[in-house]
């Protein structure tokens, strides 16, 4: 199991640092506040707690990824480490609401791809929530450390 978050960490990191590197910034003519937001949103997270969080649970596995334009989230099987789903998209995100269009998924996903998502975030530097109107994806999400190594 560790080795295994050592894993999606080290991937989710990577991941991230590559797309940021390849992603335009934010519009010059977007609100200071907003924007401070939306640089806070980048980066990998890590599920910590969810109304639905699904089975297997996503709780401490499943990982959330945003660049300054694309986002995608992965779930592993804790004991196998077999990918439970993945999709992502392009989002857009005015400061209080996250607007996540899915544009690629997995197998078990696939229904999913052109549907947009609407949730209200409130966000601090390591701590993320996510609620939607109808409280199937509420969920908090921390910001993903790298692991340390025993």
């Amino acid at each position: 199991m560790k080795r295994l978050t050592y894993i999606l960490l080290a991937f989710a990191t990577l991941l991230s640092v590559l797309l940021t590197a390849s992603t335009a910034t934010a519009d010059e003519g977007t609100n200071a506040s907003n924007t401070e937001l939306e640089k806070m949103l980048i980066g990998a997270w890590q599920l910590k707690t969810a109304e639905n969080p699904g089975s297997p649970s996503g709780i401490g596995t499943r990982l959330k990824l945003f660049t300054g334009t694309h986002w995608c989230v992965i779930q592993p099987d804790p004991t196998s480490g077999m990918i439970v789903f993945q999709h992502g998209g392009h989002y857009s995100f005015d400061g209080m609401v996250l607007s996540e269009t899915i544009d690629f998924a997995g197998d078990s996903t696939s229904s999913l791809i052109g549907k947009t998502f609407k949730h209200k975030l409130e966000i601090t530097k390591d701590s993320l929530k996510q609620m939607d109107t109808e409280g199937v994806f509420n969920e908090t999400w921390e910001r993903a450390k790298a692991a340390s190594r025993k």
